[in-house]
């Protein structure tokens, strides 16, 4: 798959994402899902051998979504790349659901953690990674994180296991998109300029990327990987990408879309 389909993807996956926040009458979490469509639809689109139906589950890739509250990033990307239908993703945040706020463990539709508790999918990614090691299993771990779980222990105590168990088959996302719940993360706990440095100095193989650059990506998770080195790429996004009144607002990190705001974005996003 080119560079330009993926794009191409994404854009599609920004405009169902926009749909479910609309159509499910309540509050979600836009901004930080819009930040990872790139990333998302390159993963799965041509990394991960995930939407391969053939491919049985043992030696399907594994993506955990840690930064759980982007779910609407990874439920699109499932219904884009058809592991789960369209009428499934419609049920986003319906009574009864098994798409709800925040992901919950479910191999049949592509989920493969319960997140929401932030700092937590790191180190079942690294489960998952030294499990493949250990009983010969070929499939590559992808976690995605966002800043403000970057700001806990239990993260750097993860990184740091990957790098003592040699897990050359696990690949660390930091979707930094410099904004987290509270607000702006250098204004919290200024790391976001320092993520790469601080990841090569504990020991991983690590690649700074513009994470809107399906090229970028694509170069970025298909480079020969070093020996016995986990990987981190650092994507630096902007949270609410591609809709100008969400982008860099943190307002939009959860909140409701109303009619009005629903028909100002459409048109922004089919043009991007």
């Amino acid at each position: 798959m080119t560079a330009e389909e993926l794009r191409c993807h994404a854009r599609h996956m920004r405009r169902m994402a926009l749909d479910l926040a609309y159509r499910c009458g309540t509050s979600s979490h836009l901004g930080g899902g819009l930040s990872m469509m790139e990333i998302l639809s390159v993963l799965y689109g041509a990394v991960m051998n995930t939407a391969q139906h053939a491919v049985p589950y043992e030696a399907q890739d594994k993506f955990i979504l840690s930064k759980g509250h982007g779910v609407l990033g990874l439920y699109t990307a499932l219904a884009e790349f058809g592991i789960i239908t369209q009428e499934q993703l419609a049920t986003f945040q319906q009574d009864g659901s098994d798409l709800i706020a925040h992901p919950v463990m479910n191999a049949s539709l592509g989920i493969e953690s319960s997140s929401g508790s932030l700092g937590q999918g790191i180190s079942m990614g690294v489960g998952l990674a030294l499990a493949a090691k250990k009983k010969g299993y070929a499939y590559q771990t992808f976690v995605l994180c966002g800043n403000g779980e970057s700001n806990e222990g239990s993260v750097w105590e993860a990184a740091m296991s990957a790098v003592q168990f040699g897990l050359d088959n696990f690949t660390l996302i930091l979707d930094n998109n410099h904004m987290q719940s509270d607000g702006k993360s250098e204004a919290i706990l200024d790391m976001s300029d320092r993520y790469a440095e601080m990841l090569q100095d504990v020991g991983f193989e690590t690649i700074e990327v513009d994470g809107h650059d399906a090229s970028a990506l694509m170069e970025a998770f298909q480079r020969t990987r070093e020996a016995e080195k986990p990987r981190a790429v650092v994507a630096h996004t902007v949270k609410g990408k591609g809709v100008s009144f969400m982008e860099n607002d943190n307002d939009w990190h959860h909140n409701r879309l109303t009619e009005e705001q629903y028909q100002r974005a459409i048109p922004e996003l089919e043009e991007v």
